[in-house]
């Protein structure tokens, strides 16, 4: 799972769950998990804030979630995790937490970003857990869904 075509590969599934974040409504943000024995994609997630009313339901969040049913283990010890934004802090803890080996991410969040950005908490040794990260992977196409979706939330007139 090392190599860039399959980590397009995912940024491309994760993108699609992105779109379909912003089809919705949601800050289009998207991510899947991939069991890296068997190479198959186990979990999709996109953004489900405003529909959960959770402030949690974040798209890693929520593809953490559906991982860990479907191992039928929290421990996501042999899976990829590949999503649009960086992680923020929350949601870079829960990777830590499931002690996901691996994170892709597309662009980089200059407000939140808690993998390489404003803080770095998959590679901090002082947690029990680092990650290694694989960062700007299809980067403009996941910064271009974003500045579009904001554009168009500002012509409505919506923060």
């Amino acid at each position: 799972m090392t190599d860039s075509i399959t980590d397009d590969l995912l940024m491309s599934e994760a993108i699609r769950q992105a779109h379909a974040a912003g089809g919705l409504g949601e800050v289009p943000i998207g991510c899947v998990i991939a069991h890296q024995p068997t190479g198959k994609i186990i979990a999709r997630g996109h953004n489900r804030r405003i529909l959960d009313r959770d402030p949690t339901a974040h798209a890693e969040i929520v593809a953490i979630r559906r991982a860990a049913q479907e191992l039928a283990d929290w421990r996501l010890e042999d899976c990829v995790l590949a999503v649009t934004l960086e992680p923020c802090p929350m949601c870079a803890g829960a990777i830590v937490n499931a002690r996901i080996p691996r994170l892709i991410f597309g662009c980089p969040d200059p407000k939140a970003g808690a993998v390489a950005t404003l803080f770095q908490l998959c590679s901090d040794t002082r947690l029990n857990h680092r990650v290694q990260i694989t960062a700007g992977v299809q980067s403009e196409t996941c910064a271009q869904l974003l500045r579009e979706f904001f554009q168009a939330q500002r012509a409505l007139g919506k923060k």
